[in-house]
């Protein structure tokens, strides 16, 4: 599932993170968040009207992302 779609409060793993050769350069800025395969990932909030996603990164690192970013991460649940 989609990062996006994930529900408030439920924690994930990122499974890995669709990337083409034109998206390449924001694939390395997700990876210099904190955002790689592997690493725990958790939505706490989501901005009405399709803004961006408040998440928590690991267990202490709070980022907001656009939502077309978080389509592009695909995560599993715990």
């Amino acid at each position: 599932m989609k990062l996006s779609e994930l529900r408030s409060g439920k924690p994930a793993i990122v499974d890995h993170i669709q990337s083409s050769q034109a998206k390449e350069a924001l694939v390395k800025r997700l990876a210099a968040m904190g955002i790689i395969p592997g690493k725990p990932i958790q939505v706490l909030r989501k901005a009405w009207f399709g803004g961006p996603l408040h998440i928590r990164v690991g267990s202490i690192t709070e980022i907001a992302i656009r939502r077309q970013e978080a389509n592009m991460v695909e995560v599993r649940y715990l």
